[in-house]
């Protein structure tokens, strides 16, 4: 049967042939094929494409060329283009899968098993089999890479939830090199769970399959295999044979994951062999791979991806503000001068339609915990995300104000008939759809996910007097236990407080 094309009808035909060209490790074509790419832009997309997939998928490819620069502004751009609220449908399960394997291998893994987990989900309810396969492919992978280097009973979990993703990928994937992967794959779960004979009939149709259509990777995986299950055995000879040959494949594609393990077990087998002359050749060439400067180098780009996207949020929001000045950076909402500039304008035209000012202030739960779990550049992207909330929620003619910190305000003064209630109205509003907000996607797990609380406050038409009386009613807001709206009853008004 004919070699399943990867990818088809997720990326345009001349993305796929130069991962091909990497997969064969052929660098040099694959180069010249990406330049010529991107010789219109490298985030040129033609629109019966998705941009988001095809943009995630060449900073892979740009990663792997090892123009690093290039690969963190395609991968946040992607991810800036991704639906991350409401994601669906086979695009955004590739999308997201590709998003979370990246960052796996960059060595930024806080969100990465759970992103690949929430691809694989998506690409279930989108009923699209081979969009699954790919996905559930890529989530085994990882579990595998991180069951070796986890103590005994941690990765015999990894290695029991890997093999049953390897398993359904094949039973879903056609010929092709997912299906491949997925075979090689298994084999490595297999071994890990102890289940060598299973293990070593697995890999070596795996490397049968790899070889037969120059698929380096499943060839690199199936070769490893063969390896760990020699060793097993006692048979180190064999085993050194089988994991020189895993690392020869891993360095021919430049798959940095795979050869610092690949190096590592090598020189492991050799140590156990007294073949001190072999053990210093594997380390050289774990030396080669640059395993402490790729350990610091993963931290670093980490950092650098979401400060990048940051970056990219930052500067669309810039872009379309026309008063920069009055601007806060991070989230691209009107800041505390811009506040204090535009309140007293608005508040006495609206006085001056005889309508009720409303001031809604609004302050993130649990802020202190997010950095300190997640770190800083975690707590930015979240209020970046309830910027974004804020502005679905609020009204086109309201004032949206990142006021200090994780304090927001927002001036409701259109002057409509609605105004008497739209205070508590809107307020509670923000507070839903923080509450039921997807945070998985910026944060991976953690114990307390963001929640607001909000104090909101009525007329006069003067800032001061507006925000004091809001922030007594936050106040009562945190003093209630958080997550809930309260309203200031120094002015009478229809509405009554709002929990959580």
């Amino acid at each position: 049967m004919q070699d399943d094309p990867l990818m088809v009808g997720h990326i345009p035909a001349e993305d796929r042939q130069v991962r091909l060209l990497l997969d064969s490790g052929r660098f040099a074509a694959a180069g010249e094929a990406f330049d010529e790419l991107v010789a219109a832009g490298s985030n040129h997309v033609d629109a019966e494409w998705n941009r988001a997939t095809v943009l995630v998928h060449r900073a892979s490819l740009a990663w792997r060329l090892e123009r690093i620069p290039l690969a963190l502004e395609l991968l946040a751009e992607g991810w800036t283009e991704l639906d991350v609220d409401r994601p669906v449908g086979s695009a955004a399960a590739h999308t997201i899968s590709m998003l979370g394997y990246l960052l796996e291998t960059i060595g930024h893994r806080g969100p990465a098993l759970e992103l690949m987990a929430l691809a694989v989900q998506i690409a279930r309810d989108a009923d699209d089999p081979g969009a699954l396969a790919h996905c559930l492919c890529r989530e085994g992978n990882t579990r595998v890479f991180r069951a070796v280097t986890r103590p005994a009973v941690a990765s015999a979990e990894q290695f029991a939830k890997a093999r049953d993703l390897f398993d359904e990928s094949q039973s879903l994937a056609r010929p092709g090199q997912v299906k491949r992967s997925a075979l090689a794959g298994y084999a490595r779960a297999l071994a890990g769970l102890g289940e060598w004979e299973t293990a070593e009939q697995a890999a070596k149709e795996a490397l049968a399959l790899g070889r037969a259509a120059d698929d380096w990777f499943t060839s690199s995986v199936a070769n490893w295999v063969l390896a760990v299950v020699r060793r097993s055995r006692g048979y180190l000879e064999e085993a050194r044979t089988y994991a020189s040959r895993a690392l020869d494949a891993a360095e021919t594609i430049r798959d940095t994951m795979l050869m610092m393990q690949f190096s590592r077990d090598l020189a492991a087998i050799c140590e156990a062999l007294c073949d001190p002359v072999g053990e210093a050749a594997a380390l050289r060439r774990t030396v080669a791979a640059s395993r402490t400067a790729v350990d610091v180098l993963q931290e670093g780009l980490g950092q650098a991806l979401e400060q990048r996207r940051v970056a990219v949020q930052a500067q669309r929001m810039a872009l379309a503000a026309r008063e920069a000045a009055l601007r806060d950076p991070l989230t691209g909402l009107t800041n505390r001068l811009g506040l204090e500039r535009r309140a007293p304008v608005l508040l006495e035209h609206t006085a001056a339609l005889g309508r009720i000012p409303w001031l809604v202030l609004i302050d993130v739960d649990w802020f202190k915990d997010v950095n300190d779990m997640a770190g800083h550049t975690a707590g930015d992207v979240v209020l970046q995300e309830v910027a974004h909330l804020l502005r679905r929620e609020c009204r086109a003619d309201d004032l949206i104000c990142r006021w200090a910190g994780d304090e927001f305000v927002v001036l409701l003064v259109d002057g409509s008939e609605e105004s008497r209630d739209a205070g508590p109205v809107v307020a509670e509003r923000i507070r839903a759809a923080v509450h039921s907000h997807d945070w998985r996607l910026v944060l991976g797990q953690i114990t307390k996910e963001p929640t607001v609380s909000i104090g909101v406050a009525a007329g006069p038409a003067n800032l001061e007097h507006l925000f004091a009386a809001a922030d007594i009613a936050l106040y009562r807001a945190k003093r209630a236990g958080r997550n809930r709206v309260e309203i200031d009853r120094s002015r009478p008004t229809a509405e009554s407080p709002t929990t959580g």
